[in-house]
Protein backbone atom coordinates (compact mmCIF):
# COMPACT_ATOMS: atom_id res chain seq x y z
CA UNK A 1 0.00 0.00 0.00
CA UNK A 2 1.36 3.28 -1.17
CA UNK A 3 0.37 6.42 1.13
CA UNK A 4 1.05 9.91 0.25
CA UNK A 5 0.88 12.67 2.72
CA UNK A 6 -0.77 15.57 0.95
CA UNK A 7 -2.89 17.03 3.56
CA UNK A 8 -3.77 20.60 1.55
CA UNK A 9 -5.77 18.42 -0.95
CA UNK A 10 -8.72 18.41 1.59
CA UNK A 11 -9.41 21.90 1.50
CA UNK A 12 -9.96 21.44 -2.37
CA UNK A 13 -11.79 18.42 -2.15
CA UNK A 14 -14.65 20.14 0.07
CA UNK A 15 -13.75 23.16 -1.35
CA UNK A 16 -17.18 24.47 -3.59
CA UNK A 17 -16.52 23.44 -7.62
CA UNK A 18 -18.63 26.00 -9.24
CA UNK A 19 -17.59 29.11 -9.46
CA UNK A 20 -20.28 32.57 -9.94
CA UNK A 21 -17.80 34.09 -12.24
CA UNK A 22 -14.28 33.74 -13.78
CA UNK A 23 -11.61 31.84 -10.88
CA UNK A 24 -9.04 34.88 -11.95
CA UNK A 25 -10.92 37.56 -12.18
CA UNK A 26 -9.92 39.73 -8.89
CA UNK A 27 -9.66 43.33 -8.17
CA UNK A 28 -7.41 45.97 -8.71
CA UNK A 29 -6.46 47.13 -5.30
CA UNK A 30 -5.03 44.85 -2.73
CA UNK A 31 -6.71 43.25 0.08
CA UNK A 32 -5.21 42.30 3.59
CA UNK A 33 -2.09 40.58 3.88
CA UNK A 34 -3.91 37.52 5.11
CA UNK A 35 -6.29 37.45 2.03
CA UNK A 36 -3.41 38.32 -0.76
CA UNK A 37 -1.03 35.20 0.36
CA UNK A 38 -5.00 33.12 0.83
CA UNK A 39 -5.15 33.95 -2.84
CA UNK A 40 -1.34 33.24 -3.29
CA UNK A 41 -1.15 36.44 -4.95
CA UNK A 42 2.27 37.90 -4.95
CA UNK A 43 2.25 40.53 -6.75
CA UNK A 44 0.23 43.11 -7.80
CA UNK A 45 1.41 45.55 -11.02
CA UNK A 46 -0.62 48.42 -12.58
CA UNK A 47 -2.67 45.78 -15.22
CA UNK A 48 -1.52 42.24 -13.96
CA UNK A 49 -0.86 40.57 -11.67
CA UNK A 50 1.51 37.45 -10.11
CA UNK A 51 -0.01 34.47 -8.08
CA UNK A 52 1.23 30.84 -7.56
CA UNK A 53 -0.59 27.92 -8.94
CA UNK A 54 -2.86 26.88 -6.66
CA UNK A 55 -2.08 23.44 -8.51
CA UNK A 56 1.62 23.76 -9.83
CA UNK A 57 3.71 21.33 -11.67
CA UNK A 58 6.58 22.50 -9.43
CA UNK A 59 7.51 23.88 -6.87
CA UNK A 60 7.22 28.06 -7.40
CA UNK A 61 4.71 27.59 -10.20
CA UNK A 62 3.78 30.85 -11.27
CA UNK A 63 0.90 32.91 -13.74
CA UNK A 64 0.71 35.77 -14.46
CA UNK A 65 -2.88 37.57 -15.43
CA UNK A 66 -4.43 40.70 -16.69
CA UNK A 67 -7.22 42.08 -14.07
CA UNK A 68 -9.03 42.92 -17.23
CA UNK A 69 -11.13 39.70 -18.30
CA UNK A 70 -9.49 39.28 -21.69
CA UNK A 71 -9.18 35.63 -23.11
CA UNK A 72 -6.03 36.25 -25.81
CA UNK A 73 -3.10 38.09 -26.38
CA UNK A 74 -4.53 39.58 -29.23
CA UNK A 75 -7.07 41.51 -27.20
CA UNK A 76 -4.11 42.83 -24.62
CA UNK A 77 -3.57 46.69 -24.83
CA UNK A 78 -0.34 47.87 -25.75
CA UNK A 79 0.10 48.84 -21.78
CA UNK A 80 -1.00 45.30 -20.77
CA UNK A 81 1.32 43.64 -23.40
CA UNK A 82 4.50 46.10 -22.03
CA UNK A 83 4.03 44.96 -18.32
CA UNK A 84 2.78 41.41 -19.47
CA UNK A 85 6.73 41.27 -20.65
CA UNK A 86 8.42 43.12 -17.66
CA UNK A 87 6.91 40.95 -15.57
CA UNK A 88 7.55 37.73 -17.36
CA UNK A 89 11.70 38.70 -16.64
CA UNK A 90 11.18 39.86 -13.34
CA UNK A 91 9.16 36.05 -12.45
CA UNK A 92 12.09 34.36 -14.42
CA UNK A 93 15.04 36.72 -12.08
CA UNK A 94 13.21 35.58 -9.37
CA UNK A 95 12.25 31.99 -9.91
CA UNK A 96 15.91 31.46 -10.60
CA UNK A 97 17.01 33.29 -6.99
CA UNK A 98 14.33 31.79 -5.28
CA UNK A 99 14.37 28.37 -6.14
CA UNK A 100 17.64 27.57 -7.71
CA UNK A 101 15.68 26.15 -10.97
CA UNK A 102 17.90 25.12 -13.96
CA UNK A 103 15.54 26.28 -16.45
CA UNK A 104 12.00 27.43 -17.15
CA UNK A 105 8.91 26.69 -18.96
CA UNK A 106 7.34 29.65 -19.82
CA UNK A 107 4.06 29.15 -21.71
CA UNK A 108 0.56 30.28 -23.09
CA UNK A 109 -2.52 28.06 -23.89
CA UNK A 110 -5.06 30.18 -25.76
CA UNK A 111 -8.23 28.21 -26.35
CA UNK A 112 -9.80 25.29 -24.58
CA UNK A 113 -8.04 23.28 -27.51
CA UNK A 114 -5.01 24.33 -26.91
CA UNK A 115 -5.22 23.04 -23.35
CA UNK A 116 -6.01 26.22 -21.25
CA UNK A 117 -7.68 24.97 -18.46
CA UNK A 118 -9.50 28.50 -18.20
CA UNK A 119 -9.81 29.79 -21.93
CA UNK A 120 -11.77 32.88 -20.92
CA UNK A 121 -8.88 34.70 -18.88
CA UNK A 122 -5.37 34.91 -20.55
CA UNK A 123 -2.78 33.26 -17.99
CA UNK A 124 0.96 32.81 -18.65
CA UNK A 125 2.69 29.93 -16.95
CA UNK A 126 6.20 29.89 -15.30
CA UNK A 127 6.91 26.46 -14.24
CA UNK A 128 10.66 26.02 -13.07
CA UNK A 129 12.54 22.83 -14.05
CA UNK A 130 15.66 21.18 -12.55
CA UNK A 131 18.03 18.74 -14.36
CA UNK A 132 16.43 15.40 -12.95
CA UNK A 133 13.35 17.31 -12.34
CA UNK A 134 11.27 16.21 -8.98
CA UNK A 135 13.52 13.78 -7.86
CA UNK A 136 12.91 9.63 -8.11
CA UNK A 137 9.32 10.04 -7.40
CA UNK A 138 8.06 11.50 -10.79
CA UNK A 139 9.61 8.48 -12.53
CA UNK A 140 8.96 5.62 -10.08
CA UNK A 141 4.92 6.94 -9.96
CA UNK A 142 4.00 9.43 -11.86
CA UNK A 143 4.22 11.72 -9.19
CA UNK A 144 5.14 15.48 -8.00
CA UNK A 145 6.77 16.52 -5.35
CA UNK A 146 6.18 19.83 -3.51
CA UNK A 147 8.48 20.62 -0.86
CA UNK A 148 6.44 23.64 0.54
CA UNK A 149 3.25 25.27 1.66
CA UNK A 150 1.87 27.65 -0.97
CA UNK A 151 1.03 29.84 1.89
CA UNK A 152 4.70 29.64 2.98
CA UNK A 153 6.14 29.92 -1.20
CA UNK A 154 3.71 33.18 -1.64
CA UNK A 155 5.03 34.96 1.23
CA UNK A 156 8.53 33.89 0.62
CA UNK A 157 7.87 35.11 -2.87
CA UNK A 158 6.39 38.16 -2.04
CA UNK A 159 9.11 39.39 -0.45
CA UNK A 160 10.84 38.80 -3.75
CA UNK A 161 9.19 40.56 -5.94
CA UNK A 162 8.89 43.69 -3.23
CA UNK A 163 12.27 43.83 -3.42
CA UNK A 164 13.40 43.82 -7.46
CA UNK A 165 10.87 46.21 -7.78
CA UNK A 166 12.50 48.41 -5.07
CA UNK A 167 15.52 48.01 -6.82
CA UNK A 168 14.46 49.10 -10.20
CA UNK A 169 12.75 51.96 -8.90
CA UNK A 170 16.11 53.47 -7.31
Amino acid sequence: MKNLWAPWRMAYIRSPKKHDGCVFCTPRSAASEEQEIERLIVYRGLDLYVMLNRYPYAAGHLMILPYRHVADVTDMTAGESAEFMLLVQQACRILREETGCDGINVGINLGEAAGAGVAQHLHCHLVPRWKGDSQFIAVMDDVRLIPEALEQTCVRFRGAFKKHFAERAE
